[in-house]
């Protein structure tokens, strides 16, 4: 009889963000094989050299019971052995032939952190936190955009994208706040969902939260009603830019370590992945269009496993698309079709330039003076330059710079925005 059990998993209301899973009481709770969970506690226990049960626990993501348990059964397999008590709880080291069969564990796989989730509970809990579940309304997209001056009718397009779940394309001249745009959509969802440390299929380990793309929330006042092999974040923002490559889209091995990292779509599922300069990319958009076709249209995707083994993942990210390239020359008819909503951005209007210039001064704590601006308006106009909503972000840089150089306060005047126009155009 096999001993993998599926983990109980909590269901939650939609648009509250994460279900929480509940804490695994025996070994059989955690979905994976006994002997998988007994060669990383011996991983762990070799590479420590000494260790508290409690320890040994905590840096498996375990409660002590299932630790306990654990270490029962590899003691009586003389492979770890009690060196003394702390506290009313042993401490305990591997034996010598545990820490042969350790070395031997290493040499197939050095992962030793937290205990793995098995597939099907990583996957049924991808699907319960699916962003195309959380419930978005006018009031939410207001408030993510407030700080940005933004068309009301740009604001409607975005919010039926961002209602729906699926993926959209931002596109327009450069300078018109696209990436701005996409970067501030995550700011819309108040929850958070859980991200697993790593997830194992077939016996591989595939490590998937990453301190550098997942921001932890607090964890619950409770933890042990909880289950530790799961991070409490923020809904993912992930950014890929003109160095993204095909490869990174496919489990990476690494030859040393034996373990896998999940790939970038897999990091962010749940959240939102935004493809920046699309078109600008190490890969051609047509490779890249072609590997996401289908997992955009269906909600799945594919990967596989350097065995041979393939395997299916959800894609549960809000895709978003941001390019200066005209959309028709980077995608054909087909894949257009399967972004559903396509939201140009232009040049702004005098009126809406100077709001911009305002909050830029006022973020910046430069007095905001309308006759300079007015005068800068001016002068873009003489150059044949349109309105781009980055400029007063760019010009006020360039003002700071100056005077940090000189060593006086920054000031707006029409002597310091002259001086920003002849560094900053070539034409000025």
């Amino acid at each position: 009889m096999s001993d993998r059990v599926n983990m109980s998993i909590l269901k939650g209301k939609t648009g509250t963000g994460s279900a929480e899973t509940a804490g695994p009481r025996t070994i059989e709770d955690l979905g994976l094989r006994r002997s998988l969970v007994a060669d990383l506690a011996l991983k762990t226990l070799y590479l420590n050299g000494e260790l508290l049960l409690v320890d040994l626990a905590d840096q498996m993501r375990l409660s002590f019971s299932i630790v306990n348990d654990m270490f029962e059964r590899l003691r009586k397999e003389q492979l770890c052995e009690v060196k003394g008590m702390t506290g009313g709880v042993h401490r305990i080291s591997a034996t010598s032939q545990g820490r042969a069969r350790a070395l031997e564990l290493l040499e197939l796989c050095h992962y030793a952190g937290p205990a793995p989730v098995s597939m099907d509970d990583y996957v049924r809990q991808v699907r319960v936190q699916s962003i195309r579940n959380v419930e978005v309304h006018r009031a939410d997209i207001e408030r993510a955009f407030s700080r940005m001056v933004v068309p009301p009718e740009t604001l409607t397009q975005l919010g039926a994208a961002i209602f729906s779940g699926r993926s959209m394309i931002l596109y327009g001249s450069t300078g018109t706040g696209k990436t701005a745009l996409a970067q501030a959509i995550p700011g819309i969802y108040n929850d958070h969902v859980l991200i697993p440390y790593a997830v194992e299929v077939d016996d591989q380990i595939i490590t998937v939260f990453d301190v550098h793309l997942h921001e932890p929330c607090d964890e619950p006042a409770k933890k042990e009603e909880t289950d530790m092999r799961w991070v409490r974040c923020r809904r993912p923002r992930v950014v890929a830019g003109g160095e993204l490559k095909l490869e990174m889209l496919d489990l990476q091995f690494n030859l040393v370590t034996r373990y896998y990292s999940a790939p970038l779509q897999m990091k962010a599922n749940n959240g939102v992945l935004i493809v920046d300069d699309f078109g600008r990319q190490r890969v051609r958009p047509e490779e890249l269009l072609n590997r996401w076709i289908a997992p955009l249209d269906r909600g799945t995707d594919f990967l596989t496993l350097a065995g041979g083994k393939r395997f299916e993942v959800p894609f549960e990210a809000l895709v978003v698309f941001a390019t200066s390239l005209d959309p028709s020359e980077l995608a054909d008819e087909a894949f257009l079709r399967r972004i559903q909503t396509k939201i140009r951005l232009d040049f702004v209007k005098p009126k809406e330039f100077k709001e911009i210039f305002r909050r830029v001064c006022e973020e910046t704590k430069l007095a905001y003076d309308a006759r300079v601006v007015d005068e800068l308006i001016a002068t873009l106009e003489r150059m044949n330059h349109p309105l781009r909503p980055c400029y007063p972000h760019e010009i006020i840089q360039h003002i700071t710079w100056a005077a940090g150089y000189e060593g006086r306060p920054p000031h707006l005047d029409s002597e310091a925005v002259a001086q920003a126009c002849r560094n900053y155009f070539l034409s000025a």
